[in-house]
């Protein structure tokens, strides 16, 4: 009822938060209604909705309403700016006071049916709203010699500082710190009494606080680089002392760049050029901010509405009525289905326009809109797709033609079509809207006079202290043009017009802003902590919007719906650089491919050229782990300046059983194709060909097979392509922006800066662990199943910040395939590192640069040249990095597994892995039924995987008791069952059940897993740790993965009862991660 579309967890998602919010919501309109006398029961009262209609007060539900506010704005800049600037697609900028929220206008309304907010996934018609955590009371930091603004907010209480409640320094502090805020014009009604002015003086003493803090890290910085000179050359010249002014206006700058992220996001992934856009600004804050933005996006003009402040009630007031009718169809969209489909659209347009009428809306006033929810047959990717300009023929629905329509729009979003797959109709859906006729009536006033500013102040920019005018927007004449630096007062918001800007007061009141360039600023490559914040995300974002152009343009469920996928960015050396929070075990081992490469090609890489690598030799993890590498190049300059890279995880590359995860596996050919420097691009050309013959080559060997989906593999590869052909675009504008000697300068500062940080933490920990046991050593060990120890002796530098880890003792090379290539523990190792820094600095090379790692060649860690290893890198990598974190005493262990389950036939097949119990620690206790460490993708949705897999989902549960016991109890695993429909091979591997994950500091271990096959005779199998078996219709797979292990002694006589809540209690998410989240869940 609440929202009728494929996918059980988002809709289950939907309909708790509908269940929490509707009765929440109610309860507010009965008290709002009560107050009227008649208690509005003949009044037709209206609420906005997240998708920009509106809806009567009695349908008005929680799932609905998330994003209301925020539409408001996007209905009113799309009624106001968009016909005003000669229907140029608009970007909506609107910032308020804890968030800013960004969406696109280009003459239709650009709905999202499901998105995360605050974390839950809903499903339900919205739209395409951005939200990034920065807010004029985005609080301000300074961590690791990098500025960050937000996530953080200082709220309406207390505040930022300058509210005189006690409240942190925040956006708003900095813009009245350099005179871009005149507490002259604000209302007396801060502080206790609320009846004080803004405090200019608050907010000074805590900059002065914050920049001494700065300045005595530049210091120690510059003493630090020059003992350390050898280490990196590049960080030799730091910048000297700030001044207040300085540090306020650098974190302006990290703020505005915190916004473009979004927006670039939302134009540049979608293949929007964002110059071509004009940014209409609004929110009480965004006026502040709006040259800076438009300038950093390269955009030329800025429309600001005469109601900027309140422009969401505003929209809200223009808006339509809407009524959505929708229902699930799964038909194929082909000849034999138009009549059906016909029918039902006929069925529910009727729905529509009967209900709007009965709102009192004649027909004149009513439109539907039909919408089919499309995608090609195998994918996940479907579009919400309307016929609007594809008339209807005898090869279509009567509606319109759909397939071409769909087929356009899924070449402009991903860059190709699949011709010879069907398409599937997953939704229909109606939109009627009830137009409401209200207009923007605006009787201009036009004075041929000058404008007079009201005062002359003091602002702060690039090129310091300049003189300012102030004006009233109420007192200026339409027509007239105030050339910048000047300030623009209204009631509700602020809007500074920057040096080489200049304002133009339309003839209907509002102001249109055209941005000039910044001459003035010119970049050194001297290190300079605000332009590390801004350069930081730049990487990341190029990293980031490769990773999404990866996910739309592929094909398969591994990539696109379980985003098994990495992307980062490397420097000419082949050190990475920037990364996505994507998967932990690719990243540290990505750069060992790229050095590999440069180290075997060298001056044969050629622009045009890509290349493709999974040996384990080349840095590979496995042999899915498809490795694509593009070398980024410059005119002039021979050798590439940077490289950017993918790796995803395809189903199928062949080998000894479908999926390529055999369990028992003796040797490398067994596992799949096999990749070590191969040109997937030469010259610019695709090698169709050539690829096509390596992916099948695994035939030629005994009992293997060469891949069993050639189509997703070469889509994929595709798909990686494109991806790195996106972020060699960026780094190719971002060095057009700086210049090349700039970009790798800063390049090298982000690097020395996680660098120090990474030294900073050994020393402590050194000095904790000297003072406590007078040694420098720590070490530690585990087992895996069977037997085979991994040992690690840590030897810690206090003086240096830096260490020796020694696998030393660590077991053999295995007959099987756990064996890990070395790059697989440089990626446990740097994951550990940067958890263990414990702020949030960039996970690049420089986290490894302090650290000397010594593994014996022929062990586990370091195995032979065509040693099986595809559990090496699922297995292992996770008994790796809790061996780490044992020798530190960071948490007790995971689950230690990544639980991969395969099954297939010749036709099919299916790859997934399964979450389990996380590991408690000092202060926690673990989370259960999540994956940790090594891997975080996400399980198929049970619906999607039912509806394309012959098997049924019987039972998804966590396991409950199954975490250690102690003061902090550690996660429990999960339960998962799987009923198969038809005779499939079920391939299992996995570890942890025999080690159980150690409890620490007086922790109970977690439990084992267990791995039962239930057959259809009524027999009860166990599995083991790794196995392939075939199996029968009827036949049900039962996975009981490990739980984590408990951290302390327990308390006495504690009752199951009190152990359950606390295991179940909130965790305290937090980390770069969870920061990033925050900050693009909306994207």
């Amino acid at each position: 009822e609440v929202m009728p579309m494929v996918r059980a967890v988002p809709r289950g998602y939907t309909v708790c938060a509908d269940a929490y919010l509707t009765p929440k919501i109610h309860q507010y309109l009965k008290g709002f209604t009560s107050g009227f006398k008649g208690g509005l029961k003949d009044v037709d009262v209206l609420f906005m909705q997240s998708d920009g209609g509106l809806t009567p007060m009695e349908q008005f539900c929680g799932s609905r309403a998330i994003l209301s506010g925020p539409a408001g704005g996007v209905v009113g800049y799309a009624i106001t700016s968009y016909s005003q600037m000669e229907k140029k697609p608009v970007i909506g900028f609107d910032m308020g006071g804890t968030s800013t929220d960004v969406s696109r206008y280009a003459g239709q309304y650009e709905h999202v049916f499901e998105a995360t907010t605050a974390g839950v996934t809903l499903q339900a018609p919205q739209l395409d709203i951005n939200t990034v955590a920065a807010g004029g009371g985005s609080r301000l930091f300074f961590r690791s010699g990098m500025f960050v603004v937000g996530p953080e907010s200082a709220g309406a209480h207390p505040g930022p500082a300058c509210y005189r409640k006690g409240g942190p320094l925040t956006v708003t502090d900095a813009n009245l710190a350099l005179g871009r805020l005149l507490p002259t014009f604000f209302p007396k009604i801060f502080g206790p009494a609320e009846d004080e002015p803004l405090s200019l003086g608050e907010t000074m003493k805590q900059f002065h606080h914050l920049t001494d803090e700065i300045n005595h890290f530049l210091s120690l910085n510059q003493s630090q680089v020059g003992e350390n000179k050898p280490q990196n050359n590049v960080v030799s010249n730091v910048q000297s002392e700030m001044s207040v002014e300085e540090v306020a206006m650098g974190f302006i700058r990290v703020a505005n760049e915190a916004m473009c992220r979004p927006i670039r996001a939302l134009t540049q992934a979608k293949g929007h050029d964002t110059s071509q856009h004009v940014l209409a600004c609004f929110g009480g804050a965004g006026g502040q901010h709006a040259c800076a933005i438009a300038r950093a996006l390269g955009m030329k003009t800025v429309f600001i509405h005469k109601y900027s402040g309140v422009l969401s009630a505003y929209g809200l007031a223009l808006a339509d009525v809407v009524e959505e009718v929708q229902e699930p169809c799964s038909l194929k969209y082909e000849q034999q289905s138009f009549s059906e489909l016909d029918c039902r659209m006929d069925q529910l347009s009727k729905r529509c326009s009967d209900t709007l009428g009965s709102r009192g809306f004649n027909s004149g006033q009513i439109t539907t809109e039909i919408f089919l929810h499309l995608r090609y047959e195998g994918t996940d990717c479907a579009l919400m797709v309307t016929a609007d300009g594809y008339p209807g023929n005898p090869q279509s629905c009567r509606a319109g033609d759909f397939r071409a329509a769909f087929t356009k729009r899924y070449k402009k979003e991903f860059g190709f079509t699949i011709p010879d797959r069907p398409i599937v109709v997953d939704d229909i859906r109606v939109r009627g809207c009830g137009k409401s006729g209200i207009t923007s009536a605006y009787k201009p006033k036009m004075e041929h006079r000058q404008a007079k500013p009201v005062m002359t102040t003091k602002c702060y920019f690039e090129e310091g202290y300049l003189e300012t005018s102030v004006y009233l927007w109420e007192e200026l004449p339409c027509g007239v043009s105030i050339r910048g630096p000047a300030i623009i007062i209204d009631k509700n918001s602020t809007i500074l017009v920057e040096p080489s800007c200049e304002a133009h007061l339309t003839n209907k009141g509002d102001v249109c802003l055209t941005v000039g360039s910044d001459h003035n600023f010119i970049l050194g490559t001297k290190l300079n902590t605000v332009q590390l914040s801004i350069f930081s995300h730049r990487f990341m974002s190029i990293a980031e919007q490769m990773g999404r152009v990866l996910q739309r343009t592929s094909i398969s469920t591994n990539i696109k719906e379980r985003l098994d996928f990495s992307c980062a960015v490397f420097g000419p050396d082949g050190g990475l650089v920037s990364n996505a929070p994507h998967i932990p075990v690719h990243l540290g081992a990505m750069q060992e491919t790229v050095q590999y490469q440069i180290r075997s090609l060298g001056s044969k890489l050629k622009d045009g050229d890509v290349i493709l690598s999974n040996h384990p030799c080349a840095g590979g993890s496995h042999l899915p782990d498809l490795t694509v590498i593009t070398p980024v190049f410059r005119k002039g300059v021979n050798d590439p300046v940077f490289f950017v890279a993918s790796r995803g995880h395809h189903a199928d590359i062949g080998g000894i059983t479908p999926g390529s995860m055999p369990p028992h596996s003796t040797s490398l050919q067994q596992e799949g194709a096999v990749f070590i420097s191969f040109k997937l691009v030469s010259g610019g050309v695709f090698q169709e060909e050539a690829v096509t013959e390596a992916l099948m080559a695994p035939a030629q060997y005994p009992g293997s097979s060469g891949t069993r989906n050639l189509h997703d593999n070469l889509s994929d590869l595709r798909a990686q392509v494109a991806a790195n052909q996106r972020g060699s675009q960026l780094v190719g504008e971002l060095i057009d922006t700086y210049g090349l000697a700039v970009v790798q300068a800063y390049m090298g500062h982000i690097q020395s800066n996680a660098e120090l940080a990474v030294r900073d933490m050994l020393r402590e920990f050194a000095q904790q662990r000297r003072e406590q046991t007078g040694s420098l050593e720590v070490e530690s060990e585990d087992f895996m199943d069977d037997g085979s120890p991994i040992r690690l002796r840590v030897q810690i530098d206090e003086e240096e910040g830096s260490a020796v880890f020694d696998f030393t003792g660590t077991g053999t090379e295995v007959w099987g395939n756990c064996n890990a290539p070395r790059a697989i523990t440089l990626s446990a190792l740097i994951y550990c590192l940067r958890c263990m820094v414990g702020q949030d600095i960039p996970l690049n090379q420089g986290c490894l640069k302090p650290i000397s790692v010594i593994i014996p060649p022929g062990s586990i860690l370091q195995p032979s040249q065509n040693a099986a290893v595809v559990g090496g890198n699922v297995l292992t990598s996770q008994r790796v990095v809790d061996v780490i974190f044992k020798a530190f005493e960071v948490c007790a262990a995971s689950q230690g597994c990544m639980n991969n389950i395969s099954f297939g036939s010749e036709k099919v097949g299916y790859y997934e892995t399964v979450a389990g119990g996380a590991g408690a620690g000092p202060g926690w206790n673990g989370r259960s039924g999540v994956h940790s460490h090594m891997t975080n993708t996400r399980i198929t949705d049970p619906e999607i995987l039912e509806k394309r897999y012959p098997v049924i989902l019987e039972h998804f549960s966590l396991r409950p008791d199954s975490g250690g016991a102690g003061q902090h109890c550690g996660g429990d695993g999960v339960i998962r069952r799987l009923l198969f429909r038809s005779e499939v091979v079920l391939s299992v591997l996995t570890e942890r059940r025999v080690t159980r994950p150690y409890g620490l500091k007086g922790g109970e271990d977690g439990a084992a897993g267990l791995n039962l096959l239930h057959r259809a005779d009524g027999r009860v199998l166990n599995l083991g740790a790794k196995t392939s078996v075939s199996l029968q219709p009827g036949d049900m797979f039962c996975l009981y993965t490990p739980g984590g292990g408990g951290y302390g002694r327990e308390e006495g006589n504690r009752t199951p009862e009190a152990k359950r809540r606390r295991l179940y209690e909130t965790f305290p998410e937090r980390g770069s991660v969870f920061e990033y989240r925050l900050a693009q869940e909306g994207v």
